[in-house]
């Protein structure tokens, strides 16, 4: 059950996929399918997706490129019960951790939860990476153009720059897209 740490605020899940599922579907698909069930997580509700994008994988390596977006949410919930839930999602897209960065069906990181810090336990809240990410900066802007980092106070623009090198490109609309924006 969701457990309150303070007042309502803007959650923002990261969304990948670079594999498709057992079932047949499309990394792109997994996505869309995954943002389905991130409204179903009770005490939470999804105010914004935001576009589509293929990344190459970071750290690079010889995998397929990701999907990635970002799903903004609106709620009240305990981050580590948020963390189960990811992962429930994440094993029902047939995901199985292995080893770290390996391609997966479905990857769900929670990016930030208002102005919450937290090192631990887990989830480190905002993500660790976030901001050294473009599949996650450009996606954040694009449903939180304002987003400022909760440790630095720093907004969006400022990180990219850093990940400027990075290769990523905004995709056309997946088929059967249509959630909110």
């Amino acid at each position: 059950m969701p457990q309150s740490i303070s007042c309502i605020q803007d959650t923002f899940i990261a969304v990948g996929a670079n594999l498709p599922r057992e079932s047949g579907e499309t990394a792109a698909m997994t996505c869309l399918w995954a943002v389905g069930e991130l409204a179903r997580i009770p005490g939470l509700s999804v105010v914004g997706v935001s576009a589509w994008y293929e990344s190459a994988p970071v750290p690079p390596s010889g995998q397929p490129p990701y999907v990635n977006g970002v799903v903004r949410m609106a709620g009240d919930v305990d981050p580590a019960w948020l963390l189960g839930q990811l992962h429930a999602i994440e094993a029902a897209a047939g995901r199985r951790r292995t080893v770290a960065n390996a391609a997966r069906p479905l990857d769900l990181d929670i990016i930030s939860m208002g102005a919450l810090v937290r090192q631990a336990p887990d989830p480190i809240v905002p993500h660790p990476r976030a901001t050294q990410r473009a599949f996650v900066l450009l996606p954040l802007r694009d449903v939180m153009p304002a987003w400022r980092d909760p440790v630095t106070g720093q907004g969006i623009d400022a990180f990219l720059p850093g990940v400027a090198g990075q290769a990523i490109r905004r995709m056309a609309e997946p088929e059967g897209a249509s959630a909110p924006a």
